[in-house]
């Protein structure tokens, strides 16, 4: 099968930086990071996790108009996560990142005319997580970053280009490991666990209607045809999930 890239690629980041020129630069992210609501965790059950810190959307789209999008659409719950990279520069200012998911929402939703930026999620190499697509950041948006899984599922792109030999930063991995750990709990489920999904579109690796086992945190390429999210963040998996076993108090099986 043939394997495609996942984010925009060099080319048409640099084109981006262009289109987005315009956008209104919003300000450093720590100062403007909101909690996710705690009253959804007080309703899980005994395996949850604290939310991170999420900035919303609206900070990093501040001053920019938005493009056009369908309503909304929700799962009943999210039980798995899928992970990506951007496919874009690794070596940016964190002060930068509201202005770079720009750059990626205007090559998503305006460039390819999606209906909202794909990722559910994003986190940069600072650690801090943002707000991606539209629709609260507690509740089963379906988003647009796994073909055939979207339906159950979260994705969280790591901002950068994580192929063989490039590290993940540290705080990055926390991050990602913060953020599994908090979204899966909010389904009661185990970021060590196998769950099952269903694919909706034939693109997929599955084709449509076939079911198929997946960790319930995963890389991009297990569900698609892709290098996507790199070796690097393929090879930080199982850490990760063991990361956010603990941050969900399941040391013990």
């Amino acid at each position: 099968m043939r394997r495609v890239r996942c984010g925009p690629t060099a080319a048409l980041f640099l084109g981006l930086l262009v289109l987005a020129a315009v956008l209104t630069r919003s300000g450093p992210p720590a100062a403007d990071a909101d909690r996710a609501p705690a009253v959804v965790r007080a309703a899980t059950g005994a395996h949850t996790a604290e939310p991170p810190r999420i900035v919303r959307r609206a900070r990093w789209m501040a001053g920019t108009a938005p493009y056009d999008r369908d309503p909304v659409r929700y799962a009943d719950r999210v039980v798995a996560v899928f992970l990506h990279h951007t496919d874009s520069p690794n070596g940016y200012d964190c002060a930068d990142t509201p202005r770079i998911i720009r750059y990626i929402y205007a090559g998503q939703a305006g460039g390819k005319e999606w209906d909202d930026i794909g990722y559910n999620f994003l986190v940069d190499r600072c650690g801090t997580v943002y707000e991606g697509r539209a629709g609260g950041v507690a509740r089963p948006v379906v988003g647009a970053h796994t073909q055939g899984f979207n339906e159950r599922t979260a994705g969280i792109a790591a901002i950068g280009t994580f192929t063989e030999d490039v590290p993940v930063p540290q705080a990055m991995a926390a991050a990602i490991a913060r953020l599994a750990a908090w979204k899966l709990g909010l389904s009661g489920v185990d970021p060590r666990s196998t769950v099952r999904l269903r694919s909706s579109n034939s693109l997929s690796r599955f084709q449509k209607g076939t079911s198929a086992d997946f960790h319930a945190i995963s890389g991009h390429r297990d569900g698609y045809g892709t290098y996507c999210p790199g070796e690097s963040l393929m090879a930080a998996l199982p850490t990760i999930r063991e990361q956010a076993a603990h941050l969900q108090g399941r040391d013990g099986r």
